[in-house]
């Protein structure tokens, strides 16, 4: 609830992380928006389209373009596009100055990020290492279970959005940099179970997909609504020089919110459009198959 300037100063001073209200007396805060260019990210984003690149070319060379078409290499620089901007943009800089934007990097890297890589992949590029893949889904157990894709994810975006730990990577670089890294594992499990292009034995069927989407994308959208509808401000954000770009520490918290909440159902969507897509793709082709290979009437 917000509270009287007077009221709201006191708390400030008992707890400057968490102001609660617009009362800065006409001051506002100036926003960073500088570039990070960390260069062991940097590093590692090159070393991605460089790998991806020499394997892209030689399954091209090997089995045309159904092997390795100019989509699938468009995706994989999309996606190495998202990381860049979600680790080396001024999001990155901003996520430290709002919620808001720190929402926004957590999407980039949980979502769009590995959407956009594991489409970029095919059977064939994936052929050297299918043997190991499968080996250790098996080496897995219950880990490698599609439920637990969707425990992890929920259970990322949930654990790292609690206070403490949120204000946590906020302050301290290496805890900052072990959630970035929580979010993208968590993000490329769940997504690998939907648009794997491997067959796995424990690839979802049937109504399976939309089941998995469901429940992962509202409870995450759950969160979203608390976020969006909370009286007080959470994080330690400091609004106490006055507002940023318009906003105050509780809107810019209503703003990530609705940024997730949103996020989760348009993508929700979208997925499952293509799942669907994909499922009566793959109909087809079994239907093919089998009228290929049906043994002739006698």
């Amino acid at each position: 609830m917000r509270t009287g300037c007077n009221e709201s100063t006191a708390r400030e001073t008992a707890r400057p992380a968490r102001p609660a209200g617009p009362c800065h007396h006409g001051r506002v805060s100036e926003v960073d928006t500088s570039w990070t260019f960390a260069p062991v990210v940097l590093v590692a984003l090159v070393l991605y389209v460089a790998v991806y690149g020499a394997r892209w070319r030689r399954s091209r060379e090997q089995g045309g373009a159904r092997a390795a078409g100019g989509g699938r290499l468009a995706l994989w620089l999309l996606g190495i596009a998202v990381l860049a901007a979600a680790l080396l943009s001024p999001v990155d800089v901003l996520g430290e100055q709002f919620a808001s934007a720190h929402m926004a990097q957590h999407l980039l890297i949980a979502d769009l990020a590995p959407i956009a890589l594991t489409l970029a992949l095919t059977k064939h590029l994936l052929r050297p290492v299918t043997r190991r893949l499968r080996r250790l889904e098996q080496a897995a157990g219950p880990f490698g279970h599609p439920a637990f894709g969707v425990v992890a994810y929920v259970g990322v975006m949930w654990l790292w959005h609690v206070p403490a730990l949120y204000d946590a990577a906020l302050e301290y670089p290496a805890v900052h940099t072990l959630e970035h890294l929580s979010f993208g594992a968590a993000g490329l499990l769940y997504w690998w179970h939907l648009l794997s292009p491997i067959r796995s034995r424990l690839r979802l069927g049937g109504l399976g997909p939309v089941a998995y989407m469901a429940s992962t994308k509202l409870l995450v959208g759950l969160l979203g609504v608390v976020l969006a509808f909370a009286p007080e401000a959470f994080y330690a954000y400091d609004f106490t020089a006055g507002p940023r770009w318009g906003l105050d520490a509780v809107d810019d918290q209503r703003v990530a919110g609705l940024v997730m909440a949103l996020e989760q159902s348009i993508v929700m969507g979208i997925a499952l459009a293509y799942l669907f897509a994909r499922m009566l793709s793959e109909s087809d082709q079994e239907d093919q198959r089998a009228e290929r290979y049906a043994s002739p009437a006698p």
